[in-house]
Parts: C-alpha cells; sequence; structure tokens
C-alpha cells in the first residue's frame, strides 16, 4: 500500500506564505495524479489543486493567482507554495494521489495523507 506523509503547515498572517509537501511512499511505479484538498469547519472537501504526470494543472478559482502546485516525479512529491493566503483559506489541506501503478500495468488505490492544519490570522 502506498502512504503519503506531509510536512508544512502552520499559523501565518493574512497575506503570508506557507509551502506544503507530501512524498508517497511504498511500491510505486508512477503516480498519474497528485494534488490538495482542504476542508475547512463545517464545510465539505475540496479540491485546492491537482497536477498530472505530465505537469497538466488545475486550481480552484479561489487560489487562482495565489498558490502554485508542482511535482517531483523522481521523488513522487508534490508541493503547494501557497502565497498572499487569507483567513478564509483557514483548513484542513489533504495530500491526494489518484491513478497509482504499482507497476507498469498494475493499479492500486487512490492514497489520502493525513491532513495538515494551515489557520491564517486576520
Amino acid at each position: 500500500q502506498v502512504q503519503l506523509v506531509e510536512s508544512g503547515g502552520g499559523l501565518v498572517e493574512a497575506g503570508g506564505s506557507l509551502g506544503l509537501s507530501c512524498a508517497a511512499s511504498g511500491s510505486i511505479f508512477s503516480i498519474n495524479v497528485m494534488g490538495w484538498y482542504r476542508q475547512a469547519p463545517g464545510k465539505q472537501r475540496e479540491l485546492v489543486a491537482d497536477i498530472t504526470i505530465d505537469t497538466y494543472t488545475r486550481y480552484a478559482d479561489s487560489v487562482k493567482g495565489r498558490f502554485t502546485i508542482s511535482r517531483d516525479n523522481a521523488k513522487n512529491t508534490v508541493y503547494l507554495q501557497m502565497n498572499s493566503l487569507k483567513p478564509e483559506d483557514t483548513a484542513v489541506y489533504y495530500c491526494n494521489a489518484d491513478g497509482i501503478r504499482t507497476t507498469r500495468t498494475s493499479v492500486g488505490p487512490r492514497s489520502w495523507g493525513q491532513g495538515t492544519q494551515v489557520t491564517v490570522s486576520s
């Protein structure tokens, strides 16, 4: 099974920046999509950004121009650089990996990280 381990997160003032990292480990041949989701108190989980193995990216409208997602395929790691943070960005951020191949032809289940808290003070 594949595990995702996150680092980063914390408390910052509005207008500040944070960088998140997530490394996948286990028997991995490739990961098609890696991304970040978040869940604010009392709200449903939503996609923040994701990125494909060939670096096609998607962003939620609320973070476009402020957040940047990137990945290092050799390290099976995805990053999220968050700039110009707003109080409404406060949430638990979860790393996700989908389309995981344990071999060239074998597909494994999607995986989620444990979540990391991001708090932006006003």
